[in-house]
């Protein structure tokens, strides 16, 4: 049976995250969302706070650009964990680890360039710029009356 993980949000960062290194130097940054949710029995809304993890340049790119209250697209994949804490108690965790992380905001509004951290074809991530003038695909004008349709 195949499986399926991917989850896809969109929400304000409740803090500053803050980028801490591993025992073996890897970059991780921890922060949580704050998504709005309807609610279907009087339209009003609630609002989730997600966990999320982000690890290597992927960390290092949330860290430098995103703020508290920014808002941030996040692509990733549901994870749990569980560990016994000081005390003895079974702790678990739910989060998702971010694979891809994007600019919400445009270019005037967030003063960044709208770029997004996502894995290249190899699986590295890498920064993808958002500048329309880097990679702006070229269209050539077309005469309505040509047109096959």
């Amino acid at each position: 049976m195949a499986s399926f993980n991917k989850v896809i949000l969109i929400g304000n960062l409740t803090a500053d995250p803050e980028l801490k290194q591993t025992n073996t130097g890897l970059s991780v940054c921890n922060f949580s969302l704050a998504i709005n949710r309807r609610t279907k029995a009087d339209g009003g809304q609630n609002v989730d706070f997600i966990n999320v993890v982000a690890w290597r340049q992927t960390a290092e790119f949330v860290a430098k650009y995103f703020k508290k209250g920014r808002p941030l697209l996040v692509c990733g994949q549901l994870q749990t964990r569980s560990w016994t804490d000081a005390q003895g108690n079974k702790r678990y965790s739910t989060e998702v680890v971010a694979d891809e992380v994007t600019f919400v905001e445009n270019k005037s509004s967030a003063g960044q360039d709208g770029g997004s951290y996502a894995p290249d074809a190899y699986g590295t991530p890498g920064y993808q710029s958002g500048n329309s003038n880097a990679s702006a695909p070229e269209f050539e004008e077309v005469d309505d009356n040509s047109l096959p349709f």
